[in-house]
């Protein structure tokens, strides 16, 4: 298992390193579930781009709940991100039902219908980026934090989209809710065609307040948290500079925190934890 998870690790580091930076925070021993965990989101977010189009995505996707669900344990053996998982699994006891919600969610990325409404991406992200944390927080505390990690994930989740914006419609693909996008007169040929608009900044600014929203409420939640969970949620900590750069962006050039300040920010919110959502 330990050549699985050294894989797991690398791709972390390589897909998602602020999580691979706060994984240096947890102790040791249980780095390798957490780089399981996280290697396994970075599989489910690369399915489109790897398949190209639904039905291979469909298939992968279906590969992997089959996977969860123990239904494909030699095929599993011989992939080292699948080995990984169901091994950290197995030793902290996670829920098969948060993981194949996981996988569901990330069926709409296979597909180019935008996001509908508010409650849509709010559910979406509920079921990715804060389930994410809640699995990591059982990983390195043993405990429920459903109640702080909701709202951490929401705010991250959120932010990310904003983030990712440009990538997405060069793609055809809308995460950002019609319901704004429309209240806004936002209109879909000027975003596929590249084009920003005041309603878009407008749209925006609304999509960033509901993530500041979001970590205002995961505030209190988090500073109680012991310090054994904290790992679990140091990403949150780039939510709100990421939020104030993209205050003073273009939609679809957004200015990216510099690799040292994103893990200058980690390192100083595992020193001080009430910075994560403070």
């Amino acid at each position: 298992m330990q050549d699985a998870y050294a894989y797991c690790a690398e791709l972390v580091r390589t897909a998602a390193r602020d999580r691979f930076i706060a994984t240096l925070f947890a102790p040791a021993e249980q780095r390798g579930a957490l780089h399981a965990l996280y290697a396994f989101d970075a599989e489910l977010a690369r399915v489109r781009d790897v398949a190209h189009t639904a039905l291979p995505g469909e298939i992968r996707l279906q590969w992997w709940s089959d996977v969860i669900n123990r239904e494909r344990d030699d095929e599993a053996q011989a992939n080292p991100v699948a080995a990984a998982l169901l091994a950290t699994m197995e030793h902290h006891g996670l829920a098969r039902e948060t993981l194949t919600d996981l996988i569901d969610a990330r069926r709409f990325d296979l597909y180019d219908d935008p996001m509908s409404r508010v409650a849509d991406l709010e559910t979406y992200v509920r079921r990715t980026s804060s389930a994410l944390i809640s699995l990591s927080a059982q990983v390195v505390a043993g405990i429920d934090v459903d109640a702080s990690a909701g709202p951490a994930g929401l705010a991250s989740g959120i932010a990310g989209i904003l983030r990712a914006f440009p990538r997405h419609v060069a793609r055809g693909q809308l995460y950002l809710p019609m319901e704004i996008l429309d209240r806004h007169e936002v209109h879909l040929h000027d975003l596929f065609a590249g084009r920003s608009s005041a309603g878009l900044v407008t749209a925006f600014a609304e999509l960033r307040n509901l993530a500041r929203r979001h970590l205002a409420a995961a505030s209190e939640g988090v500073k109680a948290l012991p310090d054994r969970a904290i790992p679990a949620f140091l990403p949150v900590a780039l939510v709100r500079p990421s939020l104030e750069r993209l205050e003073r962006s273009d939609p679809f050039a957004p200015v990216e925190l510099a690799p040292w300040r994103r893990q200058w920010l980690i390192w100083r919110a595992a020193r001080n934890p009430a910075r994560i959502a403070g």
